[in-house]
């Protein structure tokens, strides 16, 4: 049986099981990504409803108070409150977007709330701008902080349902009802003391104190349906003392037209502010225990895909091992050859490169530059050569050694291969004279890349072994012809480049000049029936 039979057949015993292995480490991996995603979302979903729940249960309601207080007092301590409340909305709303998901990840009811709390956000920063201008003496804009604290809830509302885990879930529908519960005790309490501070003709607002009942009995309900958990219990059995169930009672009174006596008064407006106080509390409370919770589950989920990734790489260390073992005598012999490859390669590419510059020498040019007229013959009709040598390089080896020689040499390769074309073939064609070879060129197009060539030598600051700068030029003959099929041989090219090359010495070195062009052949027909053509 042949070496590469052989070979084929140990690489497929291998390769076999190991292939099964990762399939089944690929599936483990995948459904621990899935589950450690879904984690991580509900993480980040119970992390903006926290923080949601918290604008709406503290920062706004914050700046509500410090508002209304600088309205009632201009002093510059109330202005100092006002300013601090705002600086916290704004820190706070901005967290609050910058770890929402994406919006094309997001549905359409949850994207729609957050353009609305956009939308009530750049109300508030009117509401604001008036206030610094006077324009709220005598009256509050606290409607249009309500407006926005509603938005807030139902983007909360919204994001509920997104969360996957059930125990994040849950405490999500506790901070909703909480919420709930304590904005619509807060429409009440408003409400009432408003309209009990007036007259007796005063017109009750009962469609906003039947708002504020239905936002606490949705609260309630969100609450108590959803969850049994010890926050709850506290809030019901909360509202269930005595005091807070004979305001309850007063409440009913008012919502039925009643006005209550002075002192039956104080005592709803006493227990309507521990009311909200005590919800107040027990929003924080809320949200700070779904961050907490999510962040819990955040770690766990990092803790079980460390497990599965510390599992998988196992697996892989024993399959790599198992391989390396069998496969190390195939390896040797694949080391072997290529090692045999790359020695000839080597010598190859030494016989055809000039070692100090690393441009073609006069082999490797002849057999590339056959490869690219054959390649050129049906898409280019000139082939140019452009000859060129250093000026003067004798008196540089005569007066700085032929080490600074050698580095001049290489510096002035490295340049000509910058600048001349990427295609076009680059030669040390011996001592300090260079040839190139450029296909699809006139002689004109070839004076062009010349002179460009000849400006990089110029300007280039050669460093010599001793630690001297020096800088050189260069002399340039450009000659071209038709590039024909039946034509491969370049070297009458080469001899008229050297004339070129010659003239540019005698106009003083240092410049560029193109020699006679060879046309293609049917230019050289019109040129023989009319007459004949100086050029050739």
């Amino acid at each position: 049986m042949k070496f590469e039979t052989i070979k084929k057949v140990i690489l497929a015993a291998i390769l076999l099981p190991f292939v099964f292995m990762l399939i089944e480490g690929v599936i483990v991996l995948r459904t621990s990504m899935q589950q450690y995603r879904e984690l991580e979302k509900d993480r980040q979903f119970a992390d903006v409803l926290a923080r949601g729940g918290s604008i709406a249960a503290t920062e706004i309601l914050s700046e509500i108070d410090a508002t209304r207080r600088y309205l009632a007092r201009p002093s510059s301590s109330n202005a100092i409150d006002m300013q601090r409340s705002r600086l916290t909305l704004d820190r706070e709303r901005r967290a609050f977007y910058a770890r929402l998901p994406p919006r094309d990840t997001l549905d359409q009811g949850l994207a729609g709330e957050l353009s609305a709390l956009s939308l009530a956000y750049s109300r508030i920063v009117a509401a604001r701008s008036a206030v610094d201008q006077g324009r709220y003496s005598g009256s509050n804009p606290g409607s249009v902080y309500w407006y926005a604290a509603l938005k807030q809830l139902a983007v909360v509302d919204a994001l509920s349902p997104l969360i996957s885990d059930p125990v994040l879930r849950e405490k999500s529908n506790q901070l909703m009802g909480i919420l709930l519960t304590y904005y619509g005790e807060r429409l009440i309490t408003g409400i009432g003391t408003r309209y009990l501070d007036q007259g007796v003709s005063a017109r009750f607002p009962i469609e906003l104190f039947i708002q504020g009942k239905t936002m606490l009995g949705a609260g309630m309900d969100h609450m108590v349906l959803h969850s049994s958990a010890s926050i709850v219990r506290d809030i019901v059995a909360y509202l269930s003392r005595s005091e807070q169930v004979k305001a309850n009672a007063i409440t009913d009174a008012i919502l039925a037209g009643s006005r209550p006596s002075r002192a039956m008064r104080d005592v709803w407006a006493s227990a309507q502010r521990e009311r909200m106080a005590f919800l107040q509390r027990k929003m924080v409370e809320a949200a700070s225990d779904i961050h907490e919770t999510g962040e819990q589950f955040s770690t766990l989920s990092h803790l079980h895909l460390t497990r599965i990734l510390a599992l998988c790489a196992g697996l892989l260390i024993l399959a790599t091992l198992v391989m390396v073992l069998a496969a190390r005598g195939l390896r040797l012999i694949d080391r072997l050859s290529r090692d045999r490859e790359k020695l000839v390669g080597e010598l190859r590419n030494a016989a055809q490169t000039d070692l100090l510059t690393g441009l073609y020498n006069r082999r490797g040019f002849e057999v590339a530059a056959s490869a690219l007229l054959t390649q050129a013959e049906h898409g280019s009709r000139w082939i140019s050569v452009v000859l060129f040598d250093l000026d003067h390089f004798k008196k540089i080896n005569d007066v700085h050694g032929h080490d600074a020689g050698d580095a001049v040499l290489r510096q002035v390769a490295a340049v000509a291969r910058q600048n001349f074309r990427s295609f076009d073939l680059l030669v040390r064609h011996g001592g300090e004279e260079f040839l190139a070879l450029l296909p699809d060129s006139t002689p004109d197009d070839a004076a062009i890349v010349a002179e460009r060539v000849r400006r990089a030598i110029e300007a280039a600051e050669i460093p010599l072994p001793g630690g001297d700068l020096l800088k050189v030029t260069a002399s340039f003959g450009c000659v071209g012809r038709a590039n024909e099929a039946a034509n491969r041989n370049f070297e009458d090219l080469v001899k008229r480049a050297d004339l070129a090359l010659y003239a540019a010495k005698a106009s003083g070195r240092n410049c560029v000049v193109a020699g006679a062009t060879v046309p293609p052949p049917e230019e050289r027909r019109k040129a023989m029936s009319g007459g004949f053509d100086s050029r050739i």
